[in-house]
């Protein structure tokens, strides 16, 4: 059993997507149930609430439900978790600095080290723009989350 979880800064745009989408995507290939997938955030901003209502409606266009609540990161993610992936630098960085030991920085990466086809280096916050905003990270999302998941399963 695999164990994936996806960290941004709230928990309520990138990273509730990122874990929306895994999960269809194991979904459809029927390896669901070799995965444990979750998200959370850098913060305990919106501990609690659901993704942000744009992020769930652009998502539910793309036939991705987002159903999540929003948690902060806990100690105990860098044990339990095989992959923790960080949507941007700045995430990264604090993963970095609160992981204790090499094996726990070890299982941290960055979201867009799956992203070969689009040029990002990170997972932009959409939560201040527009709504074109929110379709760019699905887009950024959905080809990185397939990467991970070739990898994972290669």
């Amino acid at each position: 059993m695999k164990k994936v979880l996806f960290v941004c800064l709230g928990n309520i745009c990138r990273s509730p997507a990122a874990e929306g989408i895994f999960k269809n995507l194991i979904k459809s290939r029927n390896v669901a149930d070799l995965f444990i997938v979750d998200s959370c955030g850098t913060s305990g901003y919106h501990e609690g609430q659901k993704a942000d209502k744009r992020m769930r409606a652009a998502a539910v266009k793309r036939g991705i439900e987002l159903t999540s609540f929003s948690r902060a990161l806990r100690s105990s993610d860098f044990e339990k978790f095989d992959y923790i992936l960080a949507m941007d630098n700045l995430n990264y960085r604090k993963l970095l600095s609160r992981a204790l030991t090499k094996s726990q920085s070890d299982r941290i990466y960055k979201m867009c080290d799956y992203v070969y086809d689009l040029s990002f280096d990170e997972v932009p916050d959409p939560f201040y723009g527009g709504e074109n905003g929110f379709e760019t990270v699905l887009d950024i999302l959905e080809e990185g989350t397939e990467n991970l998941l070739r990898e994972i399963l290669n």
